[in-house]
């Protein structure tokens, strides 16, 4: 079995894992809040490995270490559920206070030890690791720079695994934090070098699907972390499940990842409409296939038009066609050329699962190497540049021991980047330029979102 271990970290990475626990644990059968397996399927056991580890008693936990530098999520994870190892809890003694040189030089620093021990532990026990999925946001001081220093720990322990980062991007229009620029510049340099796989969440785009797919006019982050929770069992999906044509971490790794550097993946989710929408859609592949390509579909707030695709991923759920679903997304490249590289002949990957997600008979998840992620870094690198330019919150770093030539350091990692993209996107390959794919899945139509 090709086991995957979690490290949430932070406020923003341990509630998304927690939503994401909550929607895994359902499709397998397991109970949230004891860990006791009630399902009725074989296939919800087959695969339950992966994620899951048995207790001699039969009951499930997550094979999840639980990370963050100040104890009150954690607290309230432990007491929400059983399906958290209690060992697996790792937290801090003050907050890192939204400073990335917090989390990564001196509050971070001191829980590092345990974290990596407890991740040993949980390594020692599978029998055969596929990597680890990290889940965290960059605009906080422990998802950024604690996250930071765990990567460039894990990748020189488990040089051999994959890392796979489920990254929130902070948003200027739906910033709360004024330093929220700085700390995502500060990890960039350890995503490009660490990290193999890197989904993009943008904040601005899954408040976007609320208020304009899910008609959510007040939505909070519960609504959201549902919906990237989706996005994520939609991704994993032909880990856990059996299927017709199945894909596994590596292999979207290696089909979606032309050049190692470029691995900053878009995801995407179909259906994404309130059940009142639901009753008047076709319900068929086709409508699928349209959707997972349109920019509102999306969860980062970009324009695939404005750029071009390097390699793309569709997994479908539900009972349907492979000769229909290739059919309809070759028929997506044949059409739209223009938006596609020419020196990547083959470029779009597909996978089925005959399952399908709870409330839908079908579902799509879309995964996008795409040029037009230069947009989204560009923004982050000018929102850093105006506060830099006049050392404004400057000291509060240099202050923990920073000095200002990281800041730019991470400023020409960061344009070393855009340039990187927008080079791949000429005719000719040139080997400058990467391309990798990944799917994401979003949620459906869910009856808490509407009122229905």
């Amino acid at each position: 079995m090709r086991e995957i271990v979690t490290l949430q970290i932070g406020g923003a990475g341990n509630s998304i894992g927690d939503a994401f626990w909550h929607v895994i644990s359902h499709e397998h059968g397991v109970d949230y809040a004891s860990g006791r397996f009630g399902g009725t399927s074989p296939l919800q056991l087959e695969r339950i490995n992966v994620f899951f580890n048995a207790t001699a008693s039969k009951r499930f936990y997550a094979r999840s270490i639980i990370i963050d530098t100040e104890a009150s999520t954690i607290q309230r994870l432990n007491a929400s559920s059983q399906l958290y190892r209690p060992e697996n809890f790792v937290a801090g003694s003050e907050s890192a206070g939204n400073n990335f040189a917090r989390g990564y030089h001196t509050d971070g620093a001191e829980i590092l030890d345990q974290v990596l021990d407890n991740t040993r532990r949980e390594v020692e026990s599978v029998d055969s690791l596929q990597g680890f999925q990290l889940l965290h946001s960059i605009g906080g001081g422990t998802g950024s720079g604690l996250t930071s220093l765990i990567m460039e720990a894990l990748v020189e322990q488990y040089p051999d695994n994959l890392l796979c980062n489920y990254v929130t991007i902070p948003s200027p229009n739906m910033s709360q934090v004024v330093v929220e620029p700085y700390n995502a510049l500060l990890s960039i340099p350890a995503l490009v070098n660490n990290s193999h796989l890197t989904f993009c969440l943008d904040n601005e785009a899954l408040f976007q699907i609320c208020n304009r797919n899910l008609k959510i006019q007040m939505s909070n982050y519960e609504h959201i972390n549902h919906i990237v929770a989706l996005t994520m069992s939609g991704i994993t999906t032909c880990l856990r499940f059996p299927g017709q044509l199945n894909a596994g971490l590596r292999k979207i790794y290696v089909n979606m990842v032309p050049f190692p550097r470029l691995h900053f993946l878009i995801p995407g989710f179909a259906p994404l409409v309130t059940c009142k929408q639901q009753q008047f859609s076709k319900g068929t592949v086709s409508e699928l296939v349209q959707q997972i390509f349109s920019s509102n579909n999306l969860l980062c707030a970009i324009d695939l038009r404005k750029g071009k695709l390097l390699t793309a991923a569709g997994i479908f759920r539900g009972r349907m066609s492979p000769r229909e679903v290739d059919q309809l997304m070759t028929g997506v490249r044949n059409k739209n050329l223009h938006n596609f590289v020419d020196w990547i002949p083959n470029n779009i990957k597909t996978a089925i699962c005959d399952i399908p997600p709870r409330g839908l008979k079908m579902s799509a998840t879309f995964i996008g190497n795409t040029t037009a992620i230069q947009s989204l870094f560009q923004r982050l690198l000018d929102g850093s540049s105006i506060m830099l330019r006049r050392k404004a919150h400057l000291h509060w770093y240099t202050g923990e021991g920073m000095e200002e030539q990281e800041f730019i350091e991470a400023q020409q990692e960061l344009q070393a980047i855009i340039d990187d993209y927008r080079s791949s996107a000429g005719d000719s390959g040139d080997g400058q330029g990467g391309s990798e794919s990944g799917d994401e899945a979003a949620a459906g139509p869910q009856c808490t979102y509407c009122g229905d």
